[in-house]
């Protein structure tokens, strides 16, 4: 393992964005893992960006609006330190796994606007399509962002969990500067098709979950889930999955010991070594809760694994017991 002097280098996506190499994930704002007090999440957002992770990441459906409304807490009077994300397509109400989807051009019009209007600004630097709808073509949902971005409501164009041919069909419409979809040690499904695909185009990528939302951190603990917390909703965390899973947790955790770091910085050095090894720029955007967490995570960004550590952890993936989504169409695994 190598350490490099602590400086953190931009990153430029697709489409000419250009982000901190570490983002902060928005969804870590609202009470989804757990309660939360709104002044002690705006802390460490704020934290957050004064610690260099200027690539802010939300969504309209995170907390039915209430990450946004916090971040516009932030940016009312920061606006242009940070590259601000949001996204649009998941309908809120019907909690996590019981969900519809929309991406017709009427839709997207609608929610830029109540984005903007949370957030307190009259732009985004990205705005995604959350999940592909299945009963709109993607080059509708894409040619209504591009429109967007003639209007300077948006700069840039992302797509959350699409497979490699609806990211090919998206570009032929429209750059398009990420890709943001789950990719961590125990989740490479999208390495078979996807990251091949946005590597030809020139899009760069936005690995949500890095951290297996928890479960990698050696942290996670059942026995304090909350009923409202979404992970019930997730197959890995079921008791069965959990109890099949421990031992890759515990190779992860092994090599976090030797290597002298801990088990998040191993999961988020292990996503820096592929971007480079693949050749794809990305910025993982590790959810984060706590000041302390953001200054682990963000001491990832200057860490390098041992190519032996990096070879144990590749092979993890395969040992894993139960699926990512609750629902296999929802991630781009299900459709390719």
């Amino acid at each position: 393992m190598t350490r490099l002097p602590a400086i953190l280098t931009a990153v430029t996506l697709g489409d000419g964005l250009t982000i901190s190499p570490q983002g902060y994930g928005g969804m870590s704002l609202t009470p989804v893992y757990g309660p939360i007090d709104p002044d002690d999440a705006l802390r460490t957002l704020t934290h957050a960006v004064d610690s260099g992770l200027t690539f802010i990441d939300t969504a309209n459906v995170y907390g039915n609006g209430l990450s946004e409304r916090t971040i516009a807490r932030l940016i009312a009077t920061r606006r242009d330190e940070v590259q601000l994300a949001s996204k649009f397509g998941i309908l809120s109400g019907a909690g996590i796994g019981a969900r519809c989807i929309r991406g017709d051009r009427a839709y997207v019009f609608e929610q830029i606007d109540l984005s903007l209007a949370r957030l307190g600004t009259d732009h985004l630097d990205l705005y995604y399509q959350h999940r592909v709808d299945p009963e709109v073509p993607i080059e509708e949902t894409v040619g209504a962002l591009a429109e967007l971005v003639q209007a300077g409501k948006i700069r840039h164009i992302g797509l959350s969990e699409p497979t490699g041919e609806e990211l090919r069909r998206a570009a032929a419409i429209h750059p398009i500067a990420a890709v943001q979809s789950e990719w961590s040690i125990i989740s490479r499904d999208v390495e078979r098709h996807v990251v091949p695909t946005a590597i030809e185009l020139g899009i760069g990528f936005v690995p949500y979950s890095p951290l297996g939302r928890q479960w990698l951190t050696g942290l996670f603990d059942r026995s304090a889930l909350t009923d409202a917390d979404g992970r019930h909703k997730f197959p890995r965390f079921t008791p069965d999955a959990l109890a099949a899973n421990q031992p890759v947790l515990t190779e992860v955790l092994a090599v976090a010991r030797e290597a002298a770091v801990s088990p998040a910085q191993v999961a988020l050095a292990w996503l820096y070594d592929k971007g480079r090894t693949l050749g794809i720029p990305l910025a993982p955007i590790p959810g984060s809760r706590f000041i302390e967490r953001v200054d682990e995570n963000l001491a990832a960004a200057s860490i390098r694994l041992d190519a032996a550590h990096v070879t144990r952890l590749d092979a993890l993936a395969d040992r894993i017991f139960a699926g990512r989504s609750f629902n296999p169409q929802w991630v781009s695994a299900g459709r390719e």
